[in-house]
Formats: C-alpha cells, structure tokens, sequence
C-alpha cells in the first residue's frame, strides 16, 4: 500500500500511469521501484497466462517478467499506444516466450544423448520435448492474438479498423512495397511521425515532399500506410515478420 500512497501524494489522483512512466524516463529513480512493486500481481498474472501455471515471486519467469515491465516503463511512448499495461503485456509475454524458447533449444541439445536409447526414460523425456514444443505452438498462437488486439486498438485511435485495411490494402505487390517504403520514411522521421500520432491524420503534402510517390498514391493508400506506420513504430514481433515477408517476395 506504501508505494502506491507514495505515487498518490507525490503526482495527485489524476497522474495517469503513462504519465508516470515518461516521469520515470526523465530519472526518477524511486517513482520506478514504486511502479515495480505496485505492478507485481499484473506481471505475475501476464507470466502465468504464457507459462500456464501459477507464478510465485522466486520463479524464474517472474523475474523476466520484472526485467520486462521495467523495460516497457522504460520504452513506453504514445506511439506505442494509449495504454502502457497493453503495451507492457506483449512485451512481458515476449520475453517469456523467448525465454521458453532458449529452454527448448536446451533441452533439444540434451536430448541428443537420449535418442539411440531405447529405455523408457529416454522415451519420457522425448515424449517430453514434444509436449513443451507443443506449448511453445500454441502460446506463440495465442500471442499473435494479443498482437492484433492491440494492433486493433491502435486502428481504432484513427478511427479504422483491422478489416478496413485488409480490405483497402493495395492489390498489386509493387504498390505495397511502395506504401511500406512511404511509411518507413514516416517511422523514421520524428517532425512527420509526430504529426501523425498527434493529429491522426497523415500529413500527405509534407509526406510528399520526401518521397518518389505520386500524392494521389499516397492519398489512395492512407489508411494502409497508417497501418503501416503503426506495426514499424510498435513492438509487433509477427506483424513485423509480414511486412519482411511483403518486402523479400
């Protein structure tokens, strides 16, 4: 109850959580630790939803998930999104995942001793393997959810939706890869981004003027570029592996 009481006198009733978080940002040291401890019980609950298992503070995992709700903290921008706790769920469920995967790779290596015995150890353990592989399939399954999710939830901020730009993106692969290119400029430049994510509008005429792309192209792909735009500034692992998969083919 302490650090919350803290947070409470220090900032008043109406300081949001993100505000806080770019107050962390800026070096307050014991603002952060009170964050951390008052967040316990959402890292556990994120962790466990990944690990399928109650979580307890000595478990490894939780302390992953500590490292990764101080790492969301410490990441967080509006472009991220309007709530810090989604944006620290897919970061904290990452990390555990990467985790889980690392112990898979381990496993794999100590398997191979395994694989030319024929006793019903060995066979337990492959059996095993298998399972956790398993588990891996099926959380990497449920966390490409949460990215659309929260992908959805950063459409709606523009007043689009997921299926609008399924339906709306560009049919030919050129004009996708020029869509992408105009929106990795976007990304990458901090006057135009900001304009973006402040107005919610794309600022085409200003967008024009450092692209080989027509402004009627950009305007008849708006929205797929602000899609776009979003997925490159966000911490989207699978949405990130489409835009690779649209650029390499």
């Amino acid at each position: 109850m302490k650090p919350l009481l803290n947070i409470l006198f220090k900032f008043g009733r109406n300081r949001t959580l993100e505000e806080m978080a770019i107050q962390v940002q800026k070096g307050d040291q014991q603002l952060q630790n009170d964050l951390i401890e008052q967040y316990k019980p959402f890292i556990a609950k994120a962790v466990s939803s990944v690990c399928k298992r109650y979580i307890e503070e000595s478990d490894d995992e939780f302390s992953i998930g500590l490292i990764a709700f101080n790492e969301a903290i410490e990441k967080y921008t509006k472009e991220k999104g309007s709530s810090l706790l989604a944006f620290a769920d897919l970061i904290i469920k990452r990390r555990v995942i990467d985790h889980i995967r690392k112990e898979a790779r381990v496993q794999t290596f100590h398997l191979q001793a395994y694989e030319e015995e024929e006793d019903e150890f060995a066979q337990t353990k492959i059996e095993a393997h298998l399972s956790l592989h398993e588990h891996i399939k099926q959380i990497e399954q449920e966390f490409r959810k949460d990215e659309i999710l929260h992908f959805q939830s950063m459409l709606k901020t523009f007043q689009l939706s997921f299926y609008e730009i399924v339906d709306q993106s560009p049919k030919h692969a050129d004009a996708r890869i020029n869509a992408i290119e105009v929106a990795t400029f976007i990304a990458n430049n901090e006057e135009v981004k900001a304009k973006l994510f402040k107005k919610k509008q794309l600022p085409i005429r200003l967008v024009e003027k450092h692209v080989a792309v027509s402004r009627k192209t950009i305007e008849r792909n708006r929205k797929y570029i602000i899609a776009m735009v979003i997925i490159l500034t966000g911490d989207y692992v699978y949405l990130k592996d489409y835009l690779k998969g649209v650029l390499n083919s």
